[in-house]
């Protein structure tokens, strides 16, 4: 997959190579031709100097041809209006941004585009929604056996009950989340295109989440 990542700080850059480690093209926007040095020697992909808002500056990029895109610049703004230009313009299909202002983030979060404020901002939290991955540890309680995991809700399980998948998994599902609010769901709550449901699980049984919601995915079960 080809990604284009907006700034090219320690966010972006970590981001970059990360990526690029891990197979997935790559390109990097920036304003500054000074910040590619974050990249190091062996980074292999695109650097194009301008604004990350830009259309020439994201054909550029390869925009046309992304599957994903991460704006991570310092400014809200910037992040906010490229992250608009990527999924409303060019129909990249994953778009995130990072944004200072958590109000903001919010409201960034219910217009369908993920977006994290700067204290919980992680580089893999970014890999995460960027890379659309289906289930993904969250949390583990002190003993290790007791663990939280994000599901993303896939097509095969939209319209159906928390209690089937519940029964399909063995976790028990602990909240919602759907237009960017959290909610308790209850065993008769029907799942919605664009959910994330977190669920309580064993590492017996994390592999079988896994495999629930991947299957449901690829109409297998």
């Amino acid at each position: 997959m080809h990604v284009v990542v907006m700034g090219c700080g320690r966010v972006g850059s970590a981001i970059a190579r990360r990526l690029e480690q891990i197979g997935h093209s790559v390109a990097v926007i920036d304003q500054d031709p000074e910040a590619f040095r974050r990249l190091g020697p062996d980074f292999g992909g695109r650097q194009v100097t301008g604004l990350g808002f830009d259309r020439q500056t994201l054909l550029d990029a390869g925009i046309d041809s992304a599957g994903a895109f991460a704006a991570v610049s310092s400014g809200d703004n910037s992040n906010i209006i490229s992250a608009r230009v990527a999924r409303e313009t060019f129909g990249v299909q994953h778009v995130v941004a990072r944004i200072y202002d958590s109000k903001r983030a919010e409201v960034f979060e219910r217009m369908g585009i993920p977006s994290v404020a700067t204290v919980p901002w992680t580089v893999n939290r970014l890999l995460r929604e960027l890379l659309s991955v289906k289930v993904s540890e969250i949390w583990r309680e002190p003993t290790g056996r007791v663990l939280l995991m994000r599901v993303t809700v896939t097509d095969g399980w939209v319209g159906r009950k928390v209690a089937e998948l519940e029964a399909a998994s063995g976790a028990r599902a602990a909240w919602l989340v759907r237009f960017g609010e959290a909610q308790l769901p209850t065993a008769t709550t029907v799942l919605q295109d664009g959910d994330q449901l977190v669920v309580a699980a064993t590492d017996e049984i994390s592999d079988r989440v896994h495999h629930t919601v991947e299957q449901r995915e690829g109409g297998r079960a």
